[in-house]
């Protein structure tokens, strides 16, 4: 297979995303979106920045999107509030931070990589990660700035059903996450979510988990959307890399050893991105689509949403 210098791919999230739901004017939409946030993080790369500070500032941009499920257009806990996660790893130091259950912070991953690089500590929650953001001077913005009219009316229906729901069940959201190779070869992941819609009692899902949603080493970078419990229970970003290290296996053999036996043997549903050290992406998903996009030196942006079987790319998955 072809190596790069440098490369980058980004989700959107992974879901029961219904073509017959997805007319032209919504898929550009969501292709213009993933777009202008590959295009940021790609840009680092081309301009000789590290593969860090490529997945924040994508990561970034998709926090800032409301069309996701990030930052922004974060989905509605039981209480009508926003609880917001985010992790971020440096693969050739193993440096990680994470932060969970944070509040009007506009972009979680920027008080994740704070946590990263100016604490001794791995994950901070709640208060004490807001206490840390007001330190750092993180930009915070008002309740008003999360509101998503949609967002709310899924919170009504999940609460009126008594149910707790993924973002994109039946829809079209989703958590974020980049991964990246920069020219120096150095690989780094990051990963940001609202939860789940209508989620009670502080719950946390895979992605500050480093292992289970986030990870980066010397030999691939993952990020992982879907359901966060299955995630957590086959620490499925970490697994990844093991099958790697100690299977021998390819970046794209274990990737989909993840996504279609580790995962879907317990009824997990999801999808992930990885790059390897060589520059090699994969991006399967066993959910009928994944917003995703990638792009390599010396090669077009390429997007998509939807799939075939095992997460294979359709022809109508666009390259721009």
């Amino acid at each position: 297979m072809k190596t790069h210098n440098y490369c980058i791919a980004i989700h959107g999230g992974a879901g029961t995303l219904l073509r017959e739901k997805m007319d032209a004017r919504l898929r550009k939409k969501y292709e213009n979106a993933l777009s202008a946030a590959l295009d940021v993080g790609y840009a680092m790369l081309e301009g000789g920045g590290s593969a860090l500070d490529a997945v924040v500032a994508s990561v970034s941009a998709l926090e800032d999107c409301p069309l996701f499920n990030a930052g922004r257009g974060s989905v509605f806990n039981a209480r009508g509030e926003h609880e917001m996660d985010a992790a971020i790893m440096e693969g050739s130091s193993r440096r990680v931070g994470a932060v969970a259950l944070v509040r009007r912070i506009r972009n979680p991953i920027h008080l994740a990589r704070a946590v990263m690089e100016h604490t001794d500590h791995v994950l901070l929650a709640g208060k004490g990660a807001e206490r840390f953001a007001r330190k750092m001077k993180i930009e915070r913005k008002p309740k008003a700035y999360f509101f998503e009219a949609l967002r709310y009316k899924q919170f009504l229906e999940a609460k009126r059903e008594n149910k707790v729901r993924l973002d994109h069940d039946g829809g079209t959201f989703g958590t974020v996450g980049a991964v990246a190779l920069d020219a120096s070869g150095k690989l780094a992941a990051a990963t940001s979510t609202g939860g789940m819609t209508n989620k009670r009692w502080g719950r946390i899902g895979d992605s500050p988990i480093p292992g289970a949603g986030t990870w980066a080493d010397d030999r691939c970078a993952v990020s992982c959307t879907g359901t966060g419990e299955y995630f957590i229970r086959v620490h499925a970003a970490a697994q990844l890399s093991c099958l790697m290290r100690y299977g021998r296996q390819s970046l794209d053999a274990a990737a989909r050893k993840v996504i279609f036996e580790s995962l879907q043997d317990i009824g997990g549903e999801g999808g992930l991105i990885a790059v390897d050290h060589r520059g090699h992406i994969s991006m399967p998903f066993n959910t009928e689509g994944m917003y995703r996009a990638s792009r390599c030196r010396g090669e077009a942006a390429w997007i998509g949403i939807f799939g075939g079987e095992n997460g294979d790319a359709l022809p109508n998955d666009q390259r721009i």
